[in-house]
């Protein structure tokens, strides 16, 4: 009864504690994603009052709040608008592949940890968060701007890339032989294409199936099927986030409408406890030694995410002011990136690639709502700058050498 009583008080605080930083954030109009993770390092390992009996609940509500994340997220657009952004963006998936795991693998090699711990590193840095991406869209109200559907085909992309590298940087960290290596990738591969041929093509009647008049019955059904769906997609080695993000695609028409106006407020609550979570798993202690190799790389990835942005949004015809929108918005990375950096440090290949992979994260996390918000009127405001002295300043000089006009009046 004792530690029943505890453990109200312990997670009471913490949701009391969510509602009035999101209430300060709101006020000020920033997105509060950077005060639930300070709140998360406050409260966790090594911070100034730890948790104690709450710690399990929160970690499964934080994994609840990644799939309420990328359900609502799928809820937005349909079946066709997945597959023809999939079909215009691939090449801005390889681009950002490129860019932004190059980076990762190169600072592993520079700190001597070889090539296995540059392959994990290199998907740190790889995967921007789609947890955080997906609640910043909706704090900013962009979820309807043209550049939305840009980012998230990168999104479903490097989701979609984690079912081919999650079991081979699994089998690589486990030593596993080619044969064991091969099964665990065509497994992986075949559960992503299934789940993809039943959003697609059948969309319509697990809407129906799913449809009911009453409130209580759809939310049930909705919530149920898509953390089915997840729990099979994670136990087969694909990401939990891509098969709820499938879910919401599949569903359609009024039970997509019904069904986000149901989750809204579970995706809230969830989220935010997801944010938490992540603050409580690092000790802060094992941040100051790996600060600066982080920072360099922060700073690095936050410069190709933002170039990758923009190189797709340009890609697909968007504006200039769209084209920051989308690379600021990518900069933050999460949920992936701890992930893998976990499978590392369960295998011991390299103590300090953790620590490394969590400052990462962690100054990119609180970093990348502020590049969504700012990147783009900062860059406006440079360019405009740029382009005042041409249009204010004094006209250019003329060429001497040049002949005059013979409409020109003649010097007096």
């Amino acid at each position: 009864m004792h530690s029943s009583a505890i453990f109200l008080i312990e997670f009471g605080a913490i949701i009391l504690g969510l509602g009035l930083l999101g209430r300060f954030a709101g006020r000020f109009q920033f997105s509060p994603i950077p005060l639930y993770l300070l709140a998360g390092l406050a409260f966790g390992e090594g911070g100034l009052l730890p948790l104690g009996t709450s710690e399990e609940f929160v970690a499964i509500g934080a994994e609840i709040g990644v799939i309420l994340l990328l359900l609502m997220l799928g809820l937005e657009y349909t079946a066709t608008d997945l597959v023809s952004n999939l079909k215009t963006q691939y090449p801005a998936g390889l681009v950002d592949a490129a860019l932004n795991a190059l980076p990762g693998a190169a600072m592993a090699l520079l700190l001597g940890w070889g090539p296995v711990a540059a392959v994990v590193l290199a998907g740190v840095t790889w995967i921007s968060s789609s947890g955080v991406i997906a609640k910043v869209l909706g704090d900013l109200g962009r979820l309807g701007n043209r550049e939305t559907p840009v980012i998230l085909s990168i999104l479903v992309l490097e989701d979609l890339s984690m079912a081919v590298y999650l079991p081979i940087i699994t089998a690589l960290l486990a030593g596993a032989g080619l044969a064991a290596g091969s099964a665990t990738l065509a497994i992986a591969l075949g559960v992503a294409g299934l789940v993809l041929v039943v959003a697609v093509r059948y969309g319509r009647h697990l809407s129906r199936f799913v449809s009911s008049d009453d409130p209580e019955k759809l939310l049930l059904v909705v919530l149920g099927l898509t953390l089915l769906v997840a729990g099979v997609a994670q136990q087969l080695q694909v990401s939990a986030a891509v098969g709820a993000f499938l879910v919401g695609i599949a569903l359609s028409g009024e039970v997509a409408e019904g069904a986000h106006g149901l989750l809204s407020p579970l995706r809230d609550l969830f989220a935010a406890v997801f944010f938490v979570f992540f603050g409580l798993h690092t000790d802060p202690a094992s941040i100051p030694p790996v600060l600066l190799p982080a920072l360099a790389l922060a700073l690095v990835t936050a410069g190709t995410k933002i170039a990758t942005g923009y190189w797709a949004a340009k890609r697909a015809g968007i504006s200039a002011k769209g084209r920051w929108r989308a690379g600021g918005t990518l900069v933050a990375r999460g949920e992936f990136s701890i992930v893998i950096a976990g499978l590392a440090v369960t295998s011991g290949i390299e103590p300090r690639l953790g620590p490394l992979a969590t400052a990462y994260v962690l100054i990119l996390v609180i970093v990348g709502p502020l590049t969504a918000r700012f990147t783009e009127p900062v860059a406006t405001r440079l360019t405009c700058r740029r382009r005042e002295p041409a249009a204010t300043g004094a006209p250019p000089p003329q060429d001497r050498n040049l002949v005059p006009s013979p409409d020109a009046p003649a010097e007096k």
